[in-house]
């Protein structure tokens, strides 16, 4: 598979665009105001002990305080468990390696397996006012504040390590050969020291030299040492260490030998990567490209219009059929459609095309939507299990390529097929949009009719409540059209059941939903006070 990655940067933002086969499948947006935060850490403070959720609210400095459960917290542990990491879980960060956090938090995911026998008590654990070390391993979303960890990983090009972890070696499961696992592990435990904590080696370390594990590790280890050192000059909350920036991390976690080119439209950023490409791959320089043409770099690609598409509901498949992506608070659902692909004489054929296509597409969509948490997706019914099969290994296929932690169920009895996808961040259409003022974020809008019906109650009240002022109605130019159009008599016929005269006037200023009561003598807007529903 052929991979490459576009890089457009100006002094406020920074876009990464990932193709695979030229085809987009991921992006990634950094602005100054918008800061990723995943992999930073904090010198916070216990702000709230709940051991009846077993979690704490940690004062990090961020508006929200962060969350920490009991299962992320340091506690002794025994030495069982996979030595072994599965790179395609997790990220260390969110400049998300294809790899690079796979591992990362991996010990965290072991002390949640054990916690619930061995962990004890949050309350045993931490006391409100005490000061600890940890990580923002999850971006606020919505109204949450942080998730954080206190089981700390930094992450290097070739080894993720994890000072509070046991003294072992991980090996990424995607070095899948049994005696290159044995080899690694051998050569790196002749260079870890003992009780500094564990290391996993991560997919591109595989032709990494003995020499290179070595020089790297003491680099992770003298940066942990600094991070503890800064915790006595500093009063918590504070930030103690900022994980790189979205390009250099991006660099350092997916640059490998299996992408073909780096394309840069920055002299700046060029530079960079180059500089920190030179002390760490200095085979891979020659893949960075500094972009100098005139049309802009994706233009250039022919990926700026599909970056608009993606905050749109509906997106068409290639045979005529389309999805419909609708995000909710608690869930996101795809409905896939056959359009106006109607195939020859199979019915079942044609919606098995249709579904193995929307599968494919849904799992890209995902990736390059960065939709995380609860996906349900209605495909097309099929009538044979093998077919409904087919379609779930096709998206299990897809999801395989996907760096975020997936997991697809079974079709079930409704014909629907539940997944889960690693969500460490907003989404870009929670973080690239905001909610429509007019709608509140519905999408849908009251009608004119509606709209009049409501004004009219409102008058009604004034005029049972005795008031006799006479009243400016304002409502937008489509729903005044509407009233002389289709209800000629009705402000007529308001005037003589209220008991005083009204004035109908279009504001253009209002929502398409609003309207506006003004007594005409004083000028005052009286809307609030006689509103109904």
């Amino acid at each position: 598979m052929k991979r490459d990655i576009l890089i457009n940067a100006t002094p406020r933002e920074t876009r990464v665009a990932i193709l695979e086969d030229d085809q987009l499948v991921e992006l990634l947006v950094d602005r100054p105001e918008a800061r990723r935060m995943v992999g930073d850490i904090y010198f916070g403070r216990v702000e709230a002990v709940l051991p009846g959720i077993q979690a704490a609210f940690v004062d990090i400095g961020t508006e929200k305080s962060a969350f920490l459960h009991a299962s992320d917290l340091v506690f002794p542990e025994d030495d069982e468990g996979d030595e072994d990491a599965d790179d395609s879980d997790d990220s260390a960060d969110d400049a998300e390696g294809e790899d690079a956090a796979e591992g990362d938090r991996k010990p965290g995911r072991r002390g949640q397996r054990r916690s619930r026998a061995k962990a004890p008590p949050i309350q045993d654990l931490l006391k409100r006012g005490q000061d600890l070390i940890v990580q923002v391993s999850k971006e606020p979303i919505s109204t949450k504040g942080p998730r954080v960890t206190a089981q700390v990983s930094l992450a290097g090009r070739f080894l993720v390590y994890m000072p509070f972890a046991p003294s072992r070696v991980g090996i990424s499961r995607k070095i899948g050969e049994r005696a290159e696992r044995g080899r690694l592990r051998e050569m790196m435990q002749a260079v870890m020291p003992k009780d500094e904590g564990g290391v996993i080696v991560r997919t591109v370390g595989e032709d990494a030299t003995q020499e290179t594990f070595k020089r790297e590790l003491d680099t992770l280890i003298n940066q942990w040492k600094r991070i503890k050192r800064k915790t006595h000059f500093v009063r918590a909350p504070a930030l103690i260490h900022r994980e790189t920036n979205l390009t250099r991390g991006l660099i350092r976690d997916l640059f490998s030998e299996k992408v073909e080119r780096v394309d840069v439209d920055s002299k700046q950023v060029y530079n960079e990567i180059v500089e920190y490409l030179k002390g760490v791959a200095p085979d891979l320089v020659d893949r960075i490209k500094l972009y100098e043409e005139q049309v802009p770099i994706f233009d250039k690609a022919g990926i700026e219009q599909e970056i608009r598409d993606l905050f749109k509901r509906r997106c068409d498949l290639p045979s005529g059929g389309y999805l419909i992506i609708e995000p909710t608070e608690a869930l996101v659902s795809v409905d896939v459609n056959s359009g106006r692909y109607t195939g020859k004489k199979d019915p079942e054929k044609t919606i098995l095309r249709t579904n193995l296509e929307a599968a494919r597409e849904v799992a890209r969509q995902l990736r390059l939507r960065d939709i995380g948490g609860i996906i349900v997706c209605d495909f097309i019914d099929m009538e044979t299990k093998s077919n409904r099969d087919k379609v779930l290994q096709e998206l299990r296929t897809h999801l395989g390529r996907d760096r975020a932690r997936t997991k697809a169920f079974a079709v079930s009895d409704l014909g629907l097929i539940e997944m889960t996808r690693q969500r460490v961040r907003q989404s870009h259409l929670q973080n690239m949009t905001e909610a429509c003022p007019t709608c509140a974020g519905t999408g849908r809008v009251f009608t004119a009719e509606t709209i009049v019906r409501r004004m009219e109650r409102s008058v009604r009240r004034m005029g049972v409540e005795g008031r006799r002022d006479p009243l400016i109605v304002k409502l937008h130019p489509d729903v005044a059209m509407y009233v002389l159009e289709q209800e000629k008599d009705l402000m007529h016929k308001l005037e003589k059941a209220a008991g005083f005269s009204l004035e109908l006037r279009d504001d253009p200023l209002l929502r398409p939903d609003e309207f506006k009561l003004v007594v005409k003598s004083a000028g005052r807007d009286v809307t609030q006070q006689y509103a109904v529903a």
